[in-house]
């Protein structure tokens, strides 16, 4: 797998590129509280509900910068940029730079996976939901499985991560679950869950190596 060069932005201002980084940081964070209000009716909620039950005031929102070196590798070798994968967090807001290589998998729990390329729209943003998402709505939304092949060009893109603050409740919404359809996760902290998941990913990435 090739390694990407990372570089963060944290919105709260620890870790600031540069005042771009910063005009950057600030968009992004617009434009995802306004999607989150386009969720919240469309799952019959009251428009403001996000920011409501207290997710978006100290958010755990940050800035990742990538580039992927785009190097294809032998005809028998399986090499990706990014294995596939599905954000852990709510929403994510990528932009690219008109390079293909991202796909996703519209069923990812069929097999076997059928992968789509994503194609480039100028000035637009590719969204993807992420797991607490899917977990918040009981999989009425369901998280974007995604990956990034080699093209062989070089690729860089920006995501930003928008996840609510660490102590917020994330539980099944009511308008969500039903007596054909109960709650399928239990409640938990947004910090918790997300501590968690790391854990898992970064433990199964040192056992592999081993």
């Amino acid at each position: 797998m090739y390694k990407c060069w990372l570089i963060y932005a944290c919105f709260r201002g620890c870790y600031v590129l540069d005042w771009i980084g910063c005009v950057y940081l600030i968009r992004f964070r617009c434009a995802g509280n306004k999607l989150l209000r386009l969720i919240a009716l469309a799952l019959k909620l009251e428009e403001t509900f996000f920011e409501r039950m207290g997710g978006l005031d100290k958010p755990t929102a940050y800035l990742r910068l990538l580039r992927y070196p785009g190097e294809l590798g032998s005809a028998d070798e399986d090499v990706c940029g990014a294995s596939a994968h599905s954000d852990y967090g709510m929403i994510t807001l990528l932009a690219t730079d008109g390079v293909q290589g991202l796909q996703i998998c519209r069923e990812k729990f069929k097999q076997p996976q059928v992968w789509e390329d994503v194609l480039h729209l100028d000035g637009a943003l590719i969204i993807n939901i992420g797991d607490m998402m899917e977990r918040w709505t009981n999989c009425m939304f369901r998280s974007t499985l995604h990956r990034v092949m080699p093209v062989g060009q070089e690729r860089f893109s920006a995501a930003f991560f928008l996840d609510p603050k660490h102590d917020c409740l994330v539980e099944c919404l009511e308008s969500c679950c039903s007596e054909s359809s109960p709650a399928r996760f239990p409640p938990i902290l947004s910090g918790d869950y997300l501590k968690e998941r790391f854990r898992l990913t970064y433990k199964s990435n040192l056992e592999s190596i081993v």
